[in-house]
């Protein structure tokens, strides 16, 4: 009896996905639990395992089809997982579809691309029938022009993406302020005890787990940052839940780091690398993504120098990093040069006024360029 394949039950709030991509085709042999299609939606990808060993006989949804839960998208023959599609036959009746052993084929040249003809007319002596006219990927649409174009959907989660995105632009108060940072004495932590570090909690000492470690203290000291707005209520969380910010092939997903008031750095170290590897195969459950109550984001790992976050609503604020730069700063009066970082909090000046902003900022200003501060919480 023939083995359905189904459409798993889809995470809560989602209403359907898209078939993004088979692994198997028709007449392949598949294995117990072996991933066979992927099913994107707004939000997470998702892999539907085969319910057993055999072959696959029918797919039933091909890919960018829509598809909702428990919808069947392709039939197994549960034969012995060993059991291989079955050889073309080699009876003879089937001869007159074969190749002959020996074909002469004879056709007129493919006309000339308008580069060959140029070249052809400019010097006489090249011949027209040796031009090769250039192949067009299978991908990008013959055209007669010479600036061709394509046009492809937007995947699920970029749509997504940039609804969401939209919607924060014109439902949000949103103002941006600015700060630096000398970055000095983080980069002289991290280089005198890096090797320790990674030897004793096999996690990379990065600069992630500074900034973790100096927004939860900042959103301590400042409530309304680590606050929402539902309707006409502000919501005040007693909890400090920090995203962080992952560029991924298919767009920037943003897992959460869930109590970071109660996480070592290491710990921290150690959730951002496990998120970010999820992030970038698209593993990252929809769970792991939902509920933080601020995020960071850091630009500075393409280059940006500055930048305006926008909010990861519903949230009401967001802290953007940016490149490491040398600059001439003054200390003392005397013209130094220093490792500085531009940084930017993104809020909604709903909730948060620009005193607040400021304020905030500075905090994690000086929590960093003094990073006793975080171990004494002072």
């Amino acid at each position: 009896m023939a083995i359905e394949v189904k459409v798993p039950l889809l995470p809560e709030s989602v209403s359907d996905a898209t078939v993004s991509v088979w692994h198997k085709k028709p007449g392949d042999t598949v294995s117990r639990d072996e991933n066979i299609v992927d099913l994107e939606t707004d939000k997470v990808m998702l892999e539907v395992p085969s319910p057993s060993d055999g072959i696959i006989k029918e797919i039933l949804k091909q890919k960018g089809s829509t598809v909702h839960a428990q919808e069947v998208l392709a039939v197994i023959d549960p034969a012995p997982a060993g059991k291989q599609a079955p050889a073309a036959s080699k009876h003879p009746a089937t001869a007159a579809t074969a190749k002959p052993a020996v074909t002469t084929h004879v056709s007129t040249p493919p006309p000339l691309s308008p580069s060959a003809r140029r070249a052809a007319a400019a010097n006489p002596s090249i011949a027209p029938s040796v031009a090769v006219p250039v192949s067009t990927p299978v991908s990008t649409p013959v055209s007669t022009s010479e600036r061709p174009e394509e046009r492809v959907p937007m995947t699920r989660m970029r749509a997504r993406i940039a609804e969401r995105l939209l919607e924060v632009a014109q439902t949000t108060a949103m103002l941006t302020t600015f700060n630096e940072i000398n970055m000095a004495a983080v980069m002289d932590i991290r280089q005198r005890y890096r090797e320790k570090f990674e030897k004793k909690y096999q996690v990379r000492l990065g600069f992630m787990s500074f900034f973790v470690r100096a927004c939860t203290e900042a959103l301590k000291r400042s409530p309304i940052v680590n606050a929402s707005i539902d309707g006409d209520d502000i919501v005040y969380h007693s909890y400090y839940d920090i995203g962080v910010a992952v560029s991924t092939d298919r767009g920037l997903v943003v897992p959460v780091l869930r109590n970071t008031d109660k996480l070592t750095m290491a710990q921290i170290e150690a959730n951002i690398v496990e998120s970010a590897e999820k992030a970038k195969v698209g593993k990252l459950s929809l769970e792991e993504m939902q509920g933080g109550t601020f995020t960071i984001t850091n630009g500075g790992v393409f280059g940006s120098l500055v930048s305006t976050p926008l909010l990861n609503s519903p949230q009401c604020a967001i802290l953007g990093m940016h490149k490491i730069q040398e600059r001439p700063v003054v200390e003392h009066g005397q013209i130094v040069i220093r490792p500085m970082m531009y940084v930017a909090l993104s809020y909604d000046h709903r909730l948060i006024d620009g005193k607040e902003s400021v304020t905030f900022l500075v905090t994690i200003k000086e929590l960093l360029e003094d990073p006793t501060r975080l171990m004494l919480e002072i």
